[in-house]
């Protein structure tokens, strides 16, 4: 069983289509929505699709770690897959039958990622050439150095291993994805799956341009990697 986990805040706009998208799996799959308490009908919207929609309603800003960790704490699957709100996952059904063979045929994997690519409408040189090399870095950090790297688009791991590792560290507003894999490949071992692709909108890097969001990466990541601290104090919502 799959259990698909989504965080959400403000998301009218764009989940949707990311419900739909998902809804088509035929496989057995639950849907859980973690919801920071939107205020633009997300909530409304996304219980048309699941009965699961979990929602937070303390006064401090939810950080997307601890949405994913309330997802992941009502999930019953076997593998959790995390994936953000503007995502959607082509000819589901064979992504899902190649995405299990990595884990069955090769023993030890934990934890799989897969490359992202912005909507051909929206795609622009920059989105392609910086996810192209996103690839790459993954495809080195997880399938020849063993450190795991992967980011929010499309996360998929075993539940017992995601349990293990005690989640995402809610203490960080940022690299939160890239952490969790780090350490999910310090107990088995985290892929890059080259032939399995999701689509999502760019909205990020179209709204604060690409040498920001790239700084931004950068130095969230390496902060985390090397003081567990996220440089970020607040990921602000691009919608």
């Amino acid at each position: 069983m799959i259990s698909f986990v989504i965080p959400t805040l403000n998301e009218a706009k764009t989940i949707e289509l990311t419900l739909q998208s998902l809804s088509r799996f035929s496989g057995d799959h639950e849907i859980i929505v973690s919801d920071g308490n939107s205020q633009d009908g997300t909530i409304a919207l996304c219980r048309k699709y699941t009965d699961t929609v979990v929602v937070y309603d303390e006064p401090a800003r939810q950080t997307i770690a601890m949405a994913r960790n309330m997802g992941a704490a009502v999930a019953r699957g076997d593998y959790l897959v995390f994936v953000d709100a503007d995502v959607v996952i082509p000819d589901i059904d064979a992504f899902f039958a190649s995405a299990e063979q990595e884990f069955h045929r090769r023993p030890g994997v934990v934890a799989l990622t897969c490359k992202y690519r912005v909507f051909p409408e929206f795609s622009t040189f920059g989105d392609r050439y910086v996810f192209t090399m996103l690839g790459v870095q993954f495809w080195f950090q997880n399938n020849v150095l063993g450190i795991g790297g992967a980011g929010g688009e499309f996360q998929m791991i075993s539940a017992e291993a995601f349990g293990n590792v005690g989640g995402f560290d809610e203490r960080l507003t940022a690299s939160e994805d890239m952490d969790l894999f780090r350490r999910l490949s310090k107990t088995g071992k985290t892929r890059f799956a080259n032939h399995l692709t999701v689509f999502h909108t760019g909205r990020r890097a179209h709204a604060v341009g690409w040498p920001r969001l790239l700084a931004s990466w950068f130095s969230n990541s390496m902060s985390v990697f090397f003081f567990k601290k996220s440089t970020s104090k607040e990921w602000k919502e691009v919608r």
